[in-house]
């Protein structure tokens, strides 16, 4: 077993190695479980597999920053001194498996990436998981009202997907895209654009005849603020020559028929440039199915962005930035919600957008006010949630912070198991793809 340490000496030192038996690994992990415990979100240790073991102590090392200890008899002396020293500290650092980004790694055969969405919706497979014991069962979507239960109270998020993405020209005559991602008070809008390094700050994309695209400035990050000149209303103008905004990972042009497709049954409040894919499945039949069986509808608004697609990029996922999305909940949901928390009545939400946003809320307060804001919450494992007792949702990408998410909520093991599942059971991935419900 190859022990991988912290020293807790300097913030930048290297991590200490040991080489020890197995029985003294149970010993280690007792004494960190008695002083931080396996839930914490700072556990002081991790194990990793290796074939160096050595059965009568530690063996001597010549690299940088390992140190050996002579024998075995004073090990558990020298470990509690270690985990004594980390308990004093102000803070501690993880080294728990569950912080990394590569715990939330898996394989995807590429055809399994869901490039059409199923016809009729809610014809798309279903994969139940018990949260409890983890046990997985195959299912068509359309029989997803048979898991609820009367009472139960789903949450809908009403997003709609507006035509964020244009297609045009430059002066010269060069192509040129951009890719809306919010309206500003201002009136501008921040966008991404392509070709970022040609396009400089006064450049002008002709989109049409009756729209061009001016570029204003460009933010630290790569986004850039763009202003419309048109005569017409900018919103009439973009349904008129905007294209759906459909994920880099859906490898076609948009068609026609997406301009409905790529929204849900529930999108009401334009501002998304992502769809929350979780409630594609649903129909009008389903939802009046689920009406009559006594299940309370609520709706939610959280306008998904661009950093929906953005994947994790540090080894530590505590070090990850998360993006900022604008939500809002009216008085009738905030009411729902507390009623139904109050009577213990079972909340389900439809996609982790849902989930932000009502996880978001319960930050704020013991009980859900009717309120309006932006929200940067990232969801990992160790986060209590007070809202959400069951949540659908589709297959997501790996290395992503909604992955991170399903996994805080079922546990990273569980819905990698899940995962591996629906990749032998030949399920379709990502926003076009089939759906989990986790109870």
């Amino acid at each position: 077993m190859l022990f991988l340490y912290n020293s807790f000496k300097r913030p930048n030192e290297q991590f200490i190695k040991l080489k020890h038996s197995n029985a003294f690994v149970n010993i280690f992990i007792e004494i960190a479980i008695e002083n931080v415990g396996l839930r914490s979100c700072f556990p002081v240790f991790e194990y990793v597999a290796a074939d160096q073991r050595k059965p009568h102590g530690f063996a001597p090392t010549k690299k940088s920053g390992e140190v050996a200890i002579p024998s075995s008899d004073n090990m558990q002396c020298y470990y509690r001194k270690r985990i004594d020293k980390a308990r004093s500290m102000p803070h501690i650092l993880h080294m728990d498996i569950a912080a990394r980004i590569s715990s939330y790694d898996y394989e995807l055969p590429p055809e399994l990436i869901a490039q059409e969405p199923a016809e009729p919706r809610d014809s798309s497979r279903l994969l139940v998981m018990s949260r409890a014991s983890g046990a997985l069962t195959d299912n068509v979507f359309s029989e997803m009202p048979g898991f609820l239960r009367e009472g139960d109270l789903l949450l809908a998020n009403n997003t709609r997907v507006f035509p964020a993405r244009l297609l045009g020209k430059k002066t010269s005559g060069g192509k040129a895209e951009v890719f809306l991602l919010e309206h500003l008070s201002s009136g501008e809008w921040l966008a991404l654009v392509r070709p970022g390094r040609r396009l400089r700050d006064g450049t002008i994309i002709e989109i049409s005849s009756d729209l061009d695209v001016e570029i204003t400035g460009r933010l630290p990050d790569g986004r850039r603020r763009v202003r419309f000149h048109t005569d017409n209303d900018i919103w009439k103008a973009l349904e008129l020559h905007g294209h759906t905004p459909l994920p880099f990972y859906i490898d076609r042009e948009d068609r026609p028929e997406d301009a409905d497709r790529y929204q849900t049954v529930f999108a009401k409040k334009r501002g998304a440039v992502a769809a929350p894919t979780a409630g594609l499945h649903f129909t009008d039949g389903l939802i009046e199915e689920l009406h009559n069986k006594a299940v309370e509808f609520a709706n939610i608004t959280l306008h998904v962005g661009w950093g929906t697609f953005h994947g994790i990029e540090v080894d530590d996922i505590r070090e990850h930035e998360m993006h900022s999305e604008y939500y809002e909940i009216d008085e009738p949901t905030a009411s729902a919600i507390n009623r139904a928390k109050s009577e213990g009545r079972r909340i389900i939400c439809v996609g982790t957008t849902t989930v932000r946003a009502v996880e978001s809320a319960a930050t704020r307060g013991t009980l859900i006010e009717p309120h309006s804001a932006r929200t940067e919450l990232f969801i990992m494992p160790g986060f209590e949630f007070k809202v959400t007792d069951a949540m659908i949702t589709n297959f997501h990408l790996p290395r992503s912070s909604l992955l991170v998410m399903v996994s805080a909520f079922a546990g990273r093991d569980s819905i990698l198991r899940a995962y591996c599942h629906a990749v032998e059971k030949r399920y379709r991935f990502y926003s076009y793809g089939d759906a989990m419900l986790i109870l």
